[in-house]
């Protein structure tokens, strides 16, 4: 279940980790925007902020440590602040060393565009983001970060007058009385809107004024919505809730009915870099393992091949030259279709059934123990996962047990806030190829340009994969050739012989409302068949 945040939820948590985070010595801060985690190492704790929109909750943990690629910070937390009627909160960082300039991390909760940056503090100028964005507020690094527009709702001081409410949120009808109380009124929201809107005119400027006033006590609780448990600093007339000692144990109790709670999430405090490999590896051994048992399955009959070439040396004569087939009578007065290739004479076709006889006999001894020894190696990853998913394998044993990065068949290794893998084309365009369906999303709407060229796997399940192309005109047929097989290697057709892929221009893709992650509707298509030949990835990674 993802968390809903307002104005009032974000105000009173910034006051509590105000409360415990206040001078606290910040050593490192980890942006990962794979799993959209903000994890801040602090001497006395490490918040982890999971900021996936289906989640939200921010945890306080025992003192981990840093990796090596996470980004240092001595500093100490001057504030948390959040202003007023705002869904950002602000982390004010001081330098413990002279001449080093003040930094601050803020958090965005708008909307489900959850988002992280470290920014100076004097000018804005993003240092780090954990999901870069471009639009009317760039969030990339050398931009300069600036707040959301400001609401301009009234209320803010929690000043409404009687009659003003009256005539603003009373009067509207009764199905647009929400909308227009949470589009005019400070401090309002979907959460709160029901307790204000069933309350008399009284009762509910006593509300707002409460849920306006800086220095009003907060009194956790944990409100018992229709989308679930949800943390708030007030119970609210007509929501059923009970009381929790603060919000930070409330966003406990929420990741702990989501199966993500009490126990630290070792996976997320290793160097994120370091988990991804463990993915990446794992998912090349399940492929390898698929294509070898898909081999084995599909291996021609040797026997067969070979009484084909005895036929053709048998019916010598009858065999022409520059066919491509012959029906030949069989050894048993049947007749067999032969195919030929044209350009061979009748011993060298009968040479090539030879050779492939022979390799089929080898491939028949050799694939059932590369089979076994495939299948003994994904066993072998998926127990490690499991132990890193448990919490009891550290960063050096994953590293020793995982194959060096950067080796043949894996991707460049684009760093931790990239949903996507990278390749290169023979013609040397880039080539995107999403993690996963929620990271397809990220790759589709934000990491390509309305000219690129979007891909995907005909009626299944599969990567998004863009190939950088920025021009009007349709891409050299070799580069789209082979942007179609990643595409057909990252789907679930990865095992057939031929896989039809759909392509079109970026700006043909659109997101329909309320879709489930990776779900898209592509115009203007055209379609393809490749082969998903694992050299090809392969060739491309490196």
């Amino acid at each position: 279940m993802s968390l809903r945040w307002d104005a009032p939820l974000t105000r009173h948590l910034a006051a509590e980790l105000d409360r415990r985070l206040s001078g606290a010595r910040l050593v490192a801060v980890r942006l990962d925007g794979d799993r959209r985690d903000l994890v801040l190492f602090f001497r006395e704790h490490t918040l982890l902020w999971r900021l996936h929109p289906t989640r939200g909750w921010p945890l306080l943990r025992p003192p981990g440590e840093p990796a090596a690629t996470d980004l240092r910070l001595a500093t100490r937390v001057r504030a948390v602040v959040a202003p007023d009627d705002e869904r950002l909160i602000r982390i004010e960082l001081l330098p413990q060393r002279a001449r080093q300039r003040a930094t601050d991390l803020v958090v965005e909760l708008l909307g489900n565009q959850w988002n992280a940056v470290v920014c100076d503090a004097a000018d804005g100028r993003i240092r780090h983001v954990l999901v870069t964005r471009d639009g009317a507020r760039s969030m990339r690094v050398g931009a300069t970060w600036s707040p959301p527009p400001a609401s301009g709702r009234a209320g803010r001081a929690g000043d409404l007058d009687p009659d003003w409410w009256t005539r603003t949120v009373l009067v509207a009808p009764p199905d647009q009385r929400r909308r227009t109380l949470v589009s005019q009124v400070a401090w309002t929201s979907p959460l709160n809107a029901p307790a204000l809107l069933d309350s008399g005119t009284d009762d509910a400027l006593a509300l707002h004024r409460r849920l306006a006033d800086p220095d009003a006590d907060a009194e956790p609780v944990l409100l018992r919505t229709e989308r679930g448990l949800q943390p708030y600093p007030f119970p609210l007339p007509g929501t059923p809730s009970e009381p929790v000692p603060s919000l930070l144990d409330g966003f406990e109790r929420v990741a702990a009915e989501a199966g993500q709670a009490a126990a630290p999430e070792p996976a997320t405090l290793l160097p994120p870099g370091l988990v991804r490999h463990l993915d990446d590896t794992l998912d090349a051994a399940r492929r390898r393992a698929t294509s070898l048992e898909a081999e084995r399955e599909t291996l021609p009959d040797p026997g067969t091949l070979r009484s084909v070439g005895d036929l053709i040396l048998a019916r010598f004569a009858d065999v022409p030259r520059g066919r491509d087939s012959v029906t030949l009578p069989g050894f048993d007065g049947q007749p067999v279709d032969v195919r030929l290739d044209p350009v061979r004479s009748p011993q060298e076709n009968a040479d090539a059934y030879y050779e492939e006889a022979a390799r089929a006999e080898r491939a028949t001894r050799r694939l059932p123990g590369l089979v076994a020894e495939a299948r003994g190696e994904v066993a072998r990853l998926e127990a490690l996962d499991a132990r890193v998913r448990a919490g009891t394998v550290d960063a050096e044993e994953l590293e020793a047990a995982l194959p060096a990065r950067g080796s043949a068949g894996g991707s460049v290794d684009e760093g931790p806030s990239l949903p996507y893998r990278t390749y290169r084309s023979s013609g040397g365009l880039e080539i995107r190829v999403g993690r996963g369906a929620r990271q397809n999303d990220d790759l589709t709407f934000h990491h390509s340009a309305p000219d690129d060229v979007w891909l995907h796997v005909q009626q299944a399940a599969g990567a998004h994969v863009i190939l950088r192309w920025g021009r009007k005109e349709a891409p050299p047929s070799r580069d789209l050739a082979e942007a179609a097989v990643l595409a057909a290697l990252g789907s679930k057709a990865r095992t057939s012989g031929s896989v039809p892929v759909v392509w079109t221009f970026r700006k043909y893709v659109r997101k329909p409302r309320k879709s489930p992650p990776g779900s898209v509707v592509p115009d203007r298509v055209q379609t393809l068949f490749v082969e998903p030949d694992p050299a090809i990835a392969e060739r491309l990674a490196e």
